[in-house]
């Protein structure tokens, strides 16, 4: 489907809820910016590697290049989400659901963003985009044999980022047995600074796809198509989502940098560099296979590792806790929003 800006435009004046789903998916991401990019810099803030204003800078730098440069190499993660839901049928019905599942989403996670906590935004999608199809086709708006994906990708998250992260942490103290101490911090930070570019690229790669295929999504409805087809994202669509994660990386990044890293568990360098590569890792071999993800599973779940290696006494369980419950509640209360606007949207 070729969509230039002026076709969108065109498109939308027939359908001028377009307009309202554009909007909320720049909302939903900039909400993405401030809850989940902050967690590919919390570890080199935390370890002193970096200030917090410049690797704000910097994550907002590589979320917009990662956004852009990830969807031309590969759109495995857009796949999943057009392809785990269906919303045939009537399309005003279908484009008001998908704006129901859309506020479900923002509202969960301006909540989770007040609290401090690093919500999972790509479940918070997830699971409100499905509360919208469920609304609309009953069990029917399920494509259960993608959205087992979703499950495979948030146990790989968990499981891989804390295992990594113990492993990784030993990998290094034993590289580093015999280094000069004041020599091997400057090369953690050197390396920790790679990280935490790389980091942000794949958080641009992951959510941001995510985001964008729900609003190519709404596009496609409108033009009375059931999917996006080929998922050709157009340029002005990924530059508008990628400046949107960026800003909201700027505004409310600090709040979640201090929850994950500096009060669940306290990183020297080198952990800190553990920890972020663990996630690259994770965050990349989920790219590349299409499993949606969440950046914040993959960071804190890799931190939680890192401060394992030493001891699990290390790790402040209490708010590691207070996290897994708000992962845990997004599917029900996002799901649950979603389907019970999409309810009320249509019988209106």
């Amino acid at each position: 489907m070729g969509l230039t800006l002026s076709v969108f435009l065109t498109q939308a004046s027939a359908h001028p809820v377009l307009v309202v789903i554009l909007a909320l998916v720049i909302g939903v991401t900039i909400i993405s910016g401030a809850t989940d990019a902050p967690n590919a810099i919390a570890s080199a803030v935390s370890t002193r590697c970096l200030k917090p204003g410049a690797a704000l800078a910097l994550a907002a730098i590589f979320n917009f290049v990662g956004l852009v440069g990830m969807t031309y190499i590969s759109t495995a993660v857009a796949h999943t989400m057009f392809n785990m839901v269906n919303f045939s049928g009537n399309t005003h019905q279908a484009l008001l659901a998908l704006v129901a599942a859309m506020i479900g989403s923002i509202g969960w996670g301006v909540f989770c963003w007040l609290r401090g906590i690093p919500a999972s935004k790509s479940h918070s999608l997830i699971a409100g985009v499905t509360g919208g199809a469920i609304a609309l086709n009953g069990l029917t708006g399920v494509v259960f044999s993608e959205w087992m994906l979703v499950i495979y990708g948030m146990a790989f998250s968990l499981v891989a980022g804390f295992v990594l992260g113990i492993v990784v942490t030993k990998l290094i103290e034993a590289l580093f047995a015999r280094a000069n101490r004041r020599r091997a911090n400057m090369v953690c930070v050197v390396l920790q600074d790679i990280c935490a570019c790389a980091l942000s690229f794949l958080h641009g790669a992951q959510d941001g796809q995510k985001f964008m295929s729900i609003g190519l999504l709404g596009i496609a409805l409108a033009f009375g198509m059931e999917t996006s087809g080929e998922t050709n994202f157009p340029l002005w669509l990924m530059v508008l989502c990628s400046a949107a994660i960026s800003l909201g990386t700027l505004l409310g990044g600090k709040r979640i940098i201090k929850s994950v890293a500096m009060d669940m568990v306290s990183l020297e360098k080198y952990q800190g560099v553990a920890a972020s590569a663990s996630t690259v890792i994770t965050l990349f071999v989920a790219s590349i296979t299409g499993m949606p993800v969440s950046t914040s599973h993959c960071s804190t779940a890799a931190i939680m590792g890192v401060g394992a290696s030493k001891s699990f006494k290390r790790v402040n369980w209490g708010i590691a806790k207070h996290m897994v419950t708000a992962w845990l509640l997004t599917f029900p209360c996002c799901g649950f929003i979603g389907w019970a606007l999409a309810k009320l949207f249509m019988m209106l």
